[in-house]
């Protein structure tokens, strides 16, 4: 369940078809500083993301940080992504007609971030292209993992 306040974002955004630098502040100031992140609210934000058909740099960067930081440190067990959690987030990550540059990104810094992560995940990330398109290498992830 989400929030009011995400609810009316989301259906205002949808309605302009369009996510700026203006809307990642009500983002991070009004909506993200008085609610609790859920599941339910980072997906939500993931398929507002493949939904929009333009954002801005700064929403990609907001929603990279905000994911890492949820899936990581603020849900249990801290640090680590189990196999639940990797479930979750490729599924989430990879709904519609594939990961979008923004969930690849999501899907490495989780990665990196972590102090133990799933081997599913790690495969999730580590897919032909996916480290390519990042800029990522392999070797320095699956040593950090």
């Amino acid at each position: 369940m989400i929030g009011h306040k995400l609810r009316e974002f989301v259906d205002r955004v949808m309605d302009h078809h369009a996510i700026d630098d203006e809307d990642v502040k009500i983002l991070q100031r009004d909506i993200f500083a008085d609610e609790v992140t859920t599941r339910d609210s980072v997906d939500v934000l993931i398929a507002l993301e493949r939904a929009v058909p333009q954002a801005c740099d700064a929403f990609a960067d907001f929603l990279v940080a905000l994911v890492v930081d949820f899936a990581v440190w603020d849900n249990r067990p801290t640090g680590v992504i189990d196999r639940d959690k990797a479930h979750w987030l490729m599924t989430s990550l990879a709904a519609g007609e594939g990961p979008t540059p923004t969930a690849r990104r999501i899907a490495f810094e989780i990665v990196r971030e972590a102090e133990r992560c799933d081997e599913a995940l790690i495969g999730f990330a580590m897919q032909k292209g996916f480290a390519k398109l990042a800029g990522f290498d392999q070797r320095r992830v699956m040593l950090a993992s």
